[in-house]
């Protein structure tokens, strides 16, 4: 108790030595403290004094957590800037394929941007939930070419997310064993596999025939949608659950176009 009083009295200015009431008995700085306004301000420091050992304790779990997660951190914040490459890919690719008159594709790549996010913010809060804070970045570098250039491009990303990244990323994390770094790892790497079978479907017209197959798509009626749990993406809603991380299908939000 002693120690505590100690520690609640340096709160106050070295400069107040002692005060005397109006029977002109004076006090030393500690009985001044104990008796002014019946103790009430020895009650708001021990206040203030347990909120901030309950913020050092929540700290050493914190540095405790990251010393035990150092693998899976480093993960964590290379697979989130690989998410944050992604969007802002798709988001200048959807701009280009608008400016180009192909709304379709446009819809398609604003889907994948979406979809994208969701991955770079559930890795972000993982990281927070680890005590780490990921530092506002410049915008990365996004190459922009024709459309039919960015298809080619986006199917190289996503290939290279299925057969290398994610695989690497997941053989990295495992042996911590984080449950929740592995299990947004497999939702991001799933829902890569699904933008790979979407663009592969258009892969035949990166070519000479990209003009016939782009008039194609545009011709045609349809919508997408993303599961703003795990970013899985579809272009028909599933029965009951997302098939990737099992959430209900209420949410499923559809994809709006842009203006």
């Amino acid at each position: 108790m002693i120690e505590k009083e100690n520690r609640i009295i340096s709160f106050f200015s070295p400069s107040i030595e002692s005060k005397c009431n109006e029977r002109g008995i004076c006090l030393g700085r500690r009985e001044f403290l104990k008796t002014l306004s019946g103790g009430i301000i020895l009650s708001l420091f021990s206040k203030k004094l347990e909120a901030q050992e309950r913020v050092q304790s929540k700290s050493a779990l914190s540095a405790h957590a990251q010393s035990s997660n150092s693998e899976t951190i480093d993960v964590l914040q290379m697979a989130y800037k690989n998410e944050i490459q992604a969007y802002s890919n798709y988001k200048a690719y959807a701009q280009k394929a608008k400016s180009e008159n192909y709304p379709n594709l446009s819809y398609l790549f604003v889907s994948f941007e979406i979809s994208e996010s969701i991955h770079a913010h559930n890795f972000k809060q993982v990281l927070s939930e680890l005590g780490v804070e990921m530092k506002e970045t410049p915008s990365p570098i996004v190459k922009v070419k024709g459309t039919r250039v960015n298809l080619k491009s986006a199917l190289d990303f996503e290939m290279l997310d299925i057969d290398q990244r994610y695989p690497q990323f997941i053989k990295k994390a495992k042996p911590e064993n984080h449950e929740p770094t592995l299990r947004n790892l497999h939702y991001a790497w799933e829902t890569e596999k699904q933008h790979r079978e979407i663009i592969q479907k258009m892969q035949s017209g990166t070519g000479i025939f990209f003009g016939i197959l782009a008039k194609k798509i545009e011709e045609t009626s349809f919508q997408y949608f993303v599961c703003q749990t795990c970013g899985s993406t579809v272009v028909e809603l599933p029965d009951k659950v997302c098939s990737i991380c099992k959430s209900p299908v209420s949410l499923y939000k559809e994809v709006e176009r842009l203006k």
